[in-house]
């Protein structure tokens, strides 16, 4: 990154490389093809994975970046699988808020599955907030960062599934959203795989498990696909008719 800030609308967190993509990868599609600037930054490099190698998930990250086309993406070194609460994890974090500016944050869901998932959850979660603290100081290649705190932040579904504040039709954007989790391959089904240890994501019934909650969620809202997120708060409506348009 340079040492200005990159403005983008929307900024998704994840804990490990390929965490945003299978939970929010077509709402993030939807959000570019609506002219909107996204970033992504991964926690951890993904490195203690039972597939693949760091390696591996770097080169896969870069891929799904280049498919999904992300203004960028960032990786940061919190330790896969040893993601704790520290100042400096807080810190991290807080430098890319303040960077990238977003008006809408995307992270982890606090009840899950991987421990990281909702270790991250709260480390996102607290640094929203910390950084739009004038008096928490932030250097980003040694230039001082100014205070920022995003508008609003959505948690993604990922294994647990739970009752979506809204859901987002994603119609016209799943298909393409496929290419930017197939991007790592190495985490799913082939093949010659067949005596590798089997993993949650691994599993052949896996992706056509993805396409069926998608499926599902869309019919809920009579769309053909969907994506769900849950909201901390209240959402604040400012224009009624943004939110309930005529037909």
């Amino acid at each position: 990154m340079t040492n200005k800030t990159e403005k983008v609308y929307a900024l998704a967190f994840g804990a490990h490389p390929d965490d945003v993509e299978l939970s929010c990868g077509a709402t993030l599609l939807k959000l570019i093809d609506e002219g909107h600037r996204v970033a992504v930054c991964d926690l951890t490099q993904g490195e203690m994975g039972t597939l693949g190698t760091p390696e591996t998930r770097k080169k896969e990250s870069e891929e799904a970046t280049s498919v999904m086309g992300y203004r960028k993406r960032i990786t940061l070194d919190l330790g896969d699988s040893k993601i704790h609460y520290t100042e400096e994890s807080l810190k991290e974090i807080i430098r890319v808020i303040r960077h990238f500016q977003p008006e809408v944050v995307f992270t982890n869901p606090p009840d899950e599955r991987h421990p990281d998932h909702m270790k991250a959850s709260g480390l996102v979660y607290d640094a929203l907030y910390y950084a739009g603290l004038k008096k928490i100081d932030s250097l980003y290649n040694d230039e001082k960062q100014e205070p920022y705190r995003p508008r609003h932040l959505l948690y993604y579904m990922q294994f647990k599934h739970f009752d979506p504040s809204i859901i987002v039709d994603v119609t016209e954007t799943f298909a393409r959203s496929r290419k930017g989790i197939l991007a790592f391959s190495s985490q799913f089904y082939r093949e010659e795989l067949l005596h590798e240890p089997e993993t949650m994501i691994q599993r052949k019934e896996f992706l056509s498990g993805l396409e069926a909650r998608a499926r599902y969620l869309g019919e809920q809202i009579g769309a053909h696909y969907g994506e769900g997120f849950s909201l901390p708060g209240p959402l604040g409506v400012t224009s009624f008719s943004a939110v309930f348009p005529e037909r």
